[in-house]
């Protein structure tokens, strides 16, 4: 009898396991977030400690203090990621991204760890870097462990890597929509209902358990009051609109070519990278300092127009230039924060020059610099939908809506006309000789569980069969027929078998049935070599093995073997592929 764990798997197998799907949303929420809130924890309570009880006030450190802190963190890291293995080291967004899209989304304990460890060493010692790229990572593999460790099949693994991703998300930035939109944008790059509801599941867990343990304030504010009334003025800004997202384009493009330059270094040790990256960080801490860290702070008196046009720009560049080298030397932290830094340093220099030459009409500079935010954000990840949701819940903002659609059209359009570039995570991979098994076939067909779409009409059999043994073969009518011999096991219709049975039949033909004996490998019949497949694969999968070898089919074993033989359960042809997308 099955047991009601074995079913539960069985039925993930299947293209609209939506109730099933949206259960482990539920966990994967809870796990992620739990695991998110541990993470922010030490984070804060490290640096309060540090920086007495301010948590962003790198600046208050004294010049010794802020080259230091850095140096130490890198070295700190670079041992520790000098005695790991090459496999262990990947972490960040673009992990994920590697193992969801070529490994099924199978993400590994051991990089679980180091994320960990790695990314909260980072972000203490004042790291210029964020920490989405590792609540992204611990996320996607809180998802994808616990459908490992259920034994869950593999098209539902991509759902939950999807749900811990979004949960991770909300539960870092409170930002519940921005969170789903980005894992469906970004991460699985395609949009289901079934994929939909369990993520949406996931984030709202992620976001209660993120509310219940740090509260739900508005993350951006002027002063006392939020944003809610910024809006344009006029009509007459739109131009000034498209100018400004040509200009963050063409910074979002500087910033794109440089962390890809600086991936040539990536042959050198790990070690001597990590300690280059944490020497640059703190020189560059020297002179700004509020380069150090999230600088959540900075991008605060921004919005309060509190920093001139000068400072604002060598922010922008100190930032890019920090950022972009430490994520290309390794450093196991996030660039998402960086690029809402750099955009609001930007879109204040654009505030800036516009209340300098229309003065009446530009009553604060907050809209441009929720604008740069977002437009940076959407440029740099190629994913325009997120960017705008994330700023409007980071805000509370509705009026940036419109103005931010356009400029993050503007930017998003601009930056791939000149880098060529579909989004830095997949160039990075790119740079880096992965590619990404990704398009429409894939979405389809892994989405669908091999044990859902197989075959089990079918009859094992020797290849040697007497008349009445062949025609008792055929009594429950299958498809199939699977015989064995010292090749391995083929397959062959069962259409072609009562063809011979007719023949043999013939008035011609021996009329005593039990001494006529049938060959199955010698009747005319088309045959088919057969490999296995655990029943835990999906369709994708089958079809990536079959295009190597066309010829064959697949026969489906169960996930534990009871027999030295494989058994079979199910076929899973080229025609039973071909039936879901043809």
């Amino acid at each position: 009898m099955q047991t009601a764990l074995t079913r539960f798997r069985h039925r993930l197998a299947d293209i609209d396991a939506l109730p099933q799907l949206t259960l482990l949303g539920i966990l994967v929420g809870c796990a992620a977030g739990v695991l998110i809130i541990v993470f922010r924890y030490i984070i804060e309570v490290s640096l309060n400690l540090i920086l007495a009880g301010n948590s962003e006030g790198f600046e208050q450190l004294s010049p010794f203090w802020r080259f230091i802190l850095p140096v130490c963190g890198a070295i700190v890291i670079a041992t520790g990621m000098h005695f790991l293995r090459e496999r262990d080291r990947h972490v960040s967004m673009g992990h994920v991204l590697e193992r969801l899209h070529n490994f099924q989304g199978r993400m590994p304990a051991s990089n679980l760890i180091v994320q960990f460890v790695g990314g909260a060493i980072s972000l203490i010692s004042g790291q210029s870097v964020g920490r989405e790229g590792p609540a992204i990572h611990m996320g996607a593999s809180a998802g994808s462990l616990i459908g490992q460790k259920l034994k869950l099949p593999h098209n539902s693994l991509r759902t939950l890597l999807g749900c811990g991703v979004a949960a991770a998300i909300a539960a870092s930035f409170d930002t519940p929509v921005a969170g789903v939109i980005f894992a469906m944008e970004v991460v699985l790059m395609g949009y289901s209902i079934t994929g939909f509801i369990p993520i949406m599941m996931a984030t709202v867990c992620g976001t209660l358990i993120a509310r219940a343990t740090f509260g739900g304030e508005v993350f951006l504010r002027v002063g006392d009051a939020a944003l809610y009334g910024l809006e344009l003025q006029g009509l007459w800004e739109i131009p000034f609109m498209m100018l400004a997202g040509l200009i963050i384009a063409l910074f979002a493009t500087l910033y794109m070519r440089l962390q890809l330059s600086f991936n040539r270094l990536a042959h050198y040790p790990i070690f001597w990278r990590l300690l280059a990256a944490g020497l640059l960080t703190g020189t560059i801490g020297v002179i700004f300092p509020e380069i150090l860290g999230l600088g959540y702070d900075t991008i605060h008196l921004s919005l309060e127009g509190q920093l001139s046009f000068t400072l604002l720009l060598g922010l922008a560049l100190a930032k890019i230039l920090a950022t972009s080298f430490s994520i290309s030397m390794g450093m196991p932290a996030g660039l998402i924060g960086p690029q809402l830094f750099i955009g609001a340093c930007l879109g204040g220099m654009i505030g800036i020059v516009g209340q300098a030459l229309f003065p009446e009409s530009v009553n604060h500079m907050g809209i441009y610099v929720l604008l740069g935010m977002a437009a940076m954000m959407g440029a740099v990840l190629n994913a325009p939908l997120a960017a705008l949701m994330a700023v409007m819940e980071l805000t509370y903002a509705p009026g940036v809506m419109f103005p931010s659609m356009l400029i993050i059209v503007v930017a998003c359009v601009i930056t791939r006309q000149l880098c060529q570039c579909d989004g830095i995570f997949i160039e990075q991979l790119k740079h880096n000789g992965t590619t990404l098994e990704s398009g429409p076939i894939q979405q389809l067909l892994g989405n669908i569980g091999v044990r859902s779409a197989m075959q089990t009409a079918f009859v094992e059999t020797t290849h040697r069969l007497t008349l009445d043994a062949a025609k008792a073969l055929l009594c429950n009518n299958p498809l199939w027929l699977v015989t064995h011999n010292e090749q391995g096991e083929l397959l062959l219709r069962a259409s072609d078998l009562a063809l011979a049975i007719q023949g043999a039949e013939n008035p011609g033909a021996v009329q005593n049935s039990k001494a006529v004996v049938i060959d199955l490998l010698e009747i005319p019949a088309e045959r088919f070599h057969l490999q296995p497949i655990p029943e835990l694969s999906n369709l994708f999968e089958a079809k990536q093995i079959l295009d190597k070898c066309p010829d064959s089919a697949l026969f489906v074993t169960p996930q534990i073997q009871t027999t030295s033989q494989a058994k079979v359960i199910g076929i899973v042809t080229q025609d039973t592929i071909n039936n879901y997308y043809y």
